[in-house]
């Protein structure tokens, strides 16, 4: 006869296990619910002691395409959604100013907007 002492309740959180959360910056954002999502760290260099800028590319699922390029984002480890999205969009941090179309990526060389200079005749 087995009794509740003997099988303690396991919690949702700790039964799925810890998944990793960091924050990113959106750096594509052209597909259907799929972001790219550039993580930035620091690393000590092995000999030198100097701290290195590195940086990893994690392609994230955006279920309600919330998120656009600049934005910082909050993303966490989930199973594979395909054979490189292995991360969800938890929220929102920041949103990205607004920019016109000439900053963005891939924007149309010579789409920047011009002046035309009236000539006085």
């Amino acid at each position: 006869m087995t009794t509740e002492a003997n099988h303690p309740t396991v919690s949702p959180r700790s039964e799925r296990g810890n998944r990793r959360i960091v924050v990113g910056t959106v750096t594509r954002d052209k597909t259907l619910k799929t972001r790219r999502v550039e993580v930035e760290r620091l690393v000590r260099h092995p000999k030198y002691g100097k701290f290195i800028k590195r940086r990893t590319i994690c392609y994230v699922h955006d279920e309600r395409n919330e998120s656009a390029l600049g934005d910082t984002v909050e993303i966490m480890e989930c199973r594979p959604m395909s054979r490189t999205k292995r991360w969800r969009l938890v929220r929102v941090v920041a949103k990205a100013p607004m920019r016109t179309l000439s900053q963005l990526e891939g924007a149309v060389p010579g789409s920047e907007p011009t002046t035309v200079a009236a000539t006085a005749t």
